[in-house]
């Protein structure tokens, strides 16, 4: 069975935690994620099962749509209501229209500092191991996309948020800063991703749903639905499935370095993935299926 599982990520447990449920659930023999929620997230995250396991990396790129609930007053270690609170500030004179304001500056591209209490690696290490250990590095700021900021509710010191963004936004790193520009501090006290890409919350099920829920399993193919088609036979088809690269077809206008679906130009079935390096292919994964 290789497809690719959109789940509903219940509340309290770590993505892989949720990676290891499924495993069970389908009884598969390799799993992984494209996609990280952090424990106190809900929501959509991408399971991929066997094969499928080799699209991870191209799915997790994909956009993301997160509903986000924050609190004003506060501000935390880890930016969220798990963490230790490390200040305390007045937010009363805060109204729903400076939050609209203040949303405005975070459209578009802008530099995001990570929080401490995050995956990411230094020097092999993750920061959020490094930040129970009271080590605080340096870390650059990551450049992000956030194309849509919208405020859905406000009942101080709470507000809701819908944010649609670029793959690597933090939405606590969001909440974080929104609270210091406001000058009362914030943090998330629940977070729902909502999509990823073509991956819905609608179209997503619950653990205890699965496997029945059908409409939250997809084909390698449908999958890569943003990905470009190229159909190969004959020599091409032969050196492609060997690993070989291929000369681009000329009726192709691909972006150096864009990404496509291989098929067989009989069947129709997807057998690999290739990126555009000038004027060929270079075969990058191969599906044993």
């Amino acid at each position: 069975m290789h497809i690719v599982v959109n789940l509903d990520k219940p509340l309290g447990i770590t993505s892989q935690e949720a990676v290891t449920a499924i495993k069970k659930i389908f009884k598969c023999r390799k799993a992984g994620h494209a996609g990280t929620l952090d424990p106190l997230a809900t929501g959509v995250l991408i399971v991929c099962l066997n094969e499928a396991t080799k699209i991870t990396g191209y799915l997790a790129g994909l956009d993301k749509e997160y509903i986000i609930t924050g609190k004003l007053g506060e501000t935390t270690d880890t930016y969220d209501s798990e963490g230790s609170i490390t200040s305390t500030r007045d937010y009363r004179s805060t109204t729903g229209a400076d939050l609209i304001a203040a949303l405005e500056h975070f459209k578009g591209e802008t530099l995001q500092m990570p929080p401490a209490y995050s995956a990411i690696k230094k020097n092999g290490e993750p920061l959020y191991k490094l930040a129970r250990k009271g080590i605080v590095p340096m870390v650059e700021p990551r450049r992000v996309r956030m194309d849509k900021i919208e405020l859905l509710s406000f009942t101080p010191p709470h507000f809701k948020l819908k944010v649609r963004c670029s793959k690597g936004t933090y939405m606590r790193s969001l909440c974080f800063d929104l609270g210091e520009l406001l000058g009362c501090g914030a943090h998330i006290t629940q977070l729902r991703r909502t999509s990823t890409g073509i991956f819905s919350i609608e179209r997503s099920a619950l653990l205890e749903e699965l496997p029945a829920k059908t409409e939250a399993l997809m084909d390698i193919n449908s999958a890569l639905s943003h990905l470009k088609d190229i159909s190969l036979d004959g020599s091409d088809l032969k050196l492609a499935k060997n690993g070989n690269p291929v000369k681009m077809p000329t009726v192709l206008a691909l972006q150096d370095g864009e990404h496509v679906k291989l098929k067989h130009a009989e069947s129709r079935n997807v057998f690999g993935i290739a990126k555009s390096v000038g004027d060929s292919l270079k075969i990058e994964r191969l599906f044993n299926i």
